[in-house]
């Protein structure tokens, strides 16, 4: 079990935070942003957003939405580190944190949680549509309510936050002014299962960092063996159906279609890898596939979006 390291600590934007200088303190309201995460599901909503305009792209509505939308995240990981200090405290990856390290007080970062969040969805409300505001909520209430809490009871709290891990391109979807329907559902349903592989590559790494915390992830210290890639194999080769759907719904073309399946090869080899063996080099080999699937997966979607709109 770790304890929270003194002085210095490093922060997620590089460096030794100077305590009680401005650019520290913003550092650490960065940290608690986790804005490379942010970046991410950020792209997902715009390629949401491009798809639910068909023919009638429009660029301020677009930018309208990510301002709220980024409030929002920002907002959830800030209150999702809020209840999560004390078990951020006991494990090596996360006790540098603003929190469990004491450069931030609970009272500041409760704050700023609900004045992003709040922010985020009546700027939504204003700017986009209800609907969308409606959903950016619903979202930091299932990530923050309902998954952060559920770490501690029971495993399947990572079906439960890959939910509003998948919210993200359906927003886009609906600040186009699409309704909720096939087509954005198509895209919330591959967010949802690519992350399994994913996460469960990342939960493996830290199996003994999560027991040490008394979070109740699926690879805990003493789970059966491979389990944890048998269940990433399941969702790998779920995936790539799923990744189907939206050339089979009229969103794209051939192409997206061949680089689906591609795509969607390639990263059930690596989950098949890493249940063949369980171990560091696998589980890092299938984080890095996921992280090169999903955004290649998504632009080539764009891209035959674009293609097919053209003809």
């Amino acid at each position: 079990m770790s304890s929270v390291p003194s002085s210095p600590v490093t922060t997620a934007v590089g460096g030794v935070s100077a305590r009680g200088t401005l650019a520290g303190r913003l550092a650490d309201y960065l940290e608690l942003a986790k804005p490379r995460i942010a970046v991410l599901a950020l792209a997902t909503v715009t390629v949401g957003y491009v798809l639910g305009s068909g023919d009638t792209l429009r660029l301020l509505p677009l930018l309208h939405a990510l301002v709220g939308i980024a409030l929002v995240a920002a907002g959830s990981s800030a209150l999702n580190q809020l209840l999560e200090r004390h078990s951020d405290a006991r494990m090596r990856r996360t006790a540098d944190r603003p929190l469990p390290s004491g450069r931030l007080q609970p009272v500041a970062v409760l704050c700023f949680c609900f004045a992003t969040g709040m922010a985020g969805c009546l700027y939504l409300a204003a700017q986009v549509n209800l609907l969308t505001a409606f959903l950016a909520l619903v979202t930091m209430l299932l990530y923050t309510l309902a998954y952060t809490p559920l770490k501690r009871i029971t495993s399947l709290c990572t079906a439960v936050g890959a939910i509003p891990g998948a919210l993200p391109p359906l927003l886009g979807w609906t600040a186009s002014g699409a309704p909720v329907d096939s087509g954005g559902l198509s895209l919330f349903a591959i967010l949802y299962i690519w992350q399994f592989p994913h996460f469960l590559a990342i939960a493996w790494l830290y199996r003994d960092d999560y027991a040490d915390a008394g979070l109740k992830m699926l690879p805990t210290a003493g789970s059966a063996g491979r389990i944890t890639g048998v269940v990433a194999v399941t969702y790998a080769l779920a995936l790539v159906p799923v990744s189907l759907l939206p050339g089979r719904l009229g969103l794209a073309g051939d192409g997206y279609l061949l680089a689906a399946i591609v795509l969607g090869v390639g990263y059930l080899l690596c989950a098949l890898r890493f249940a063949w063996n369980e171990s560091a080099d696998s589980a890092r080999g299938l984080i890095y596939s996921s992280l090169v699937y999903l955004p290649s997966l998504l632009t080539a979607l764009t891209w035959d979006h674009f293609q097919l709109l053209s003809h």
